[in-house]
């Protein structure tokens, strides 16, 4: 569907009502389930209802634009197929905030604290902290056995749902990869841009945006390939051209989804690091101390700690990861990220990989709308808005 005057070439705006609509009616439907098993439950249900009301809806947004790329019709289906991944995304949110002990998500406590508060309030026995812990992890759990069910029950016919299922598998391995690297970083004490750069490409970049690619793709070339299964599959034209033909086509348009997904979504996190600890908690939702008190060893970090001077870096060992550090202390860590020229460097980083990410994009073999439409979201991914 071409764009309207006005209207952004990705649509974002739609996409995600679109999306949103779709995630409504199946946490709907989840909540009346959990409520028949006990009303108790119920607040799981609304600790994910609260915790998908926020997002940019990024991932869907991708893979809507990988299936329309690849001739996908809009259609209802995809828009909860695509959903799905926002499943994903807030079980991966639920944990990390566990690993974190992060204290708010999305400008809400988050939910590990949630659950702490109520136990709390209900004057319960034992921790209360442990049992908000172990709600969380349960929430996550759930969140990431409704992606698979959410991607199964969209409407789309079974073989494209069981191709979908191994980019899936896939992307799930590889946030995990991810995860627990960045948790080795911590633990270590790792200061290497090199390493950064490894959990980045793992726990952002093919999680935000190549693999929803990916996806959108598998779902959309689902039957292109299996032409050769029908009778005249059986004999030596179902292996001629043709099939070889698409199955090259789609080989190319996963290359060309890399090519563009990674820079791409390394530039995201970047963005996303430097939000972290110069942005507007408002409009982000987390206070700005928050990454440091966790000592996240994010690039923007290593950059700085590899360029300090020796006050800097003692600066940095002192407070990145102190969980009591103070906004005044904050505000030294951030004088030395910007006197060191991690910063700029970030900046830097974000638009050559930015300018990569779209250099790619010139030569994929999709639309021209497809093009466009991923060109914008790629701005949108990172805008120095928060």
């Amino acid at each position: 569907m071409a764009s309207s005057p006005g209207q952004s070439p990705a649509d974002l705006a739609r996409v995600r009502g679109e999306v949103e609509a779709a995630l409504g009616g199946f946490i709907r439907r989840q909540r009346r389930d959990l409520a028949a098993l006990s009303p108790e439950l119920t607040a799981c249900a609304d600790a994910i209802a609260d915790l998908l009301a926020g997002g940019k809806r990024l991932r869907a947004a991708f893979c809507y634009w990988g299936w329309r790329a690849c001739g996908g019709a809009d259609v209802p289906a995809i828009f909860a197929a695509a959903a799905s991944l926002e499943l994903l995304h807030a079980s991966a949110l639920v944990h990390d905030d566990v690993m974190d002990a992060s204290d708010t998500r999305r400008g809400q406590p988050s939910v590990h604290r949630r659950f702490e508060a109520r136990h709390g309030a209900a004057g319960w026995r034992g921790s209360a902290e442990r049992f908000g812990m172990g709600s969380a992890i349960l929430v996550g759990d759930l969140l990431l056995a409704w992606t698979d069910e959410m991607l199964r029950t969209s409407g789309l016919p079974p073989a494209a749902v069981w191709r979908g299922l191994a980019v899936l598998d896939a992307m799930r391995t590889e946030v995990f990869a991810g995860q627990y690297l960045d948790l080795v970083g911590q633990a270590s004490g790792s200061a290497r841009v090199a390493d950064a750069l490894r959990v980045v490409t793992y726990k952002s970049a093919k999680y935000t945006v190549e693999r929803p690619l990916h996806l959108g793709a598998a779902l959309a070339l689902a039957g292109h390939g299996e032409a050769g299964h029908g009778e005249a599959g059986h004999g030596e034209a179902g292996h001629g051209e043709a099939g070889h033909g698409e199955a090259g086509h789609e080989a190319a348009v996963r290359s060309a989804f890399t090519s563009f997904g990674i820079p791409l979504g390394i530039a995201f996190q970047l963005r996303d690091d430097i939000l972290g600890v110069f942005g507007d908690p408002a409009r982000t939702g987390k206070p700005v101390t928050d990454d440091l008190r966790e000592g996240k060893r994010t690039v923007l970090l290593a950059l700085a700690r590899e360029r300090a001077g020796r006050r800097q870096a003692a600066v940095l060992d002192r407070s990145v990861g102190d969980p009591h550090l103070t906004e005044s202390g904050a505000r030294r860590v951030r004088s030395v990220i910007t006197g060191t020229g991690a910063l700029a460097e970030c900046e830097m980083m974000i638009d050559r990989n930015v300018k990569e990410a779209l250099a790619a994009l010139e030569s994929a073999p999709i639309t021209e709308e497809s093009k466009s439409a991923l060109a914008d979201l790629a701005v949108a991914a990172t805008s120095r808005a928060d």
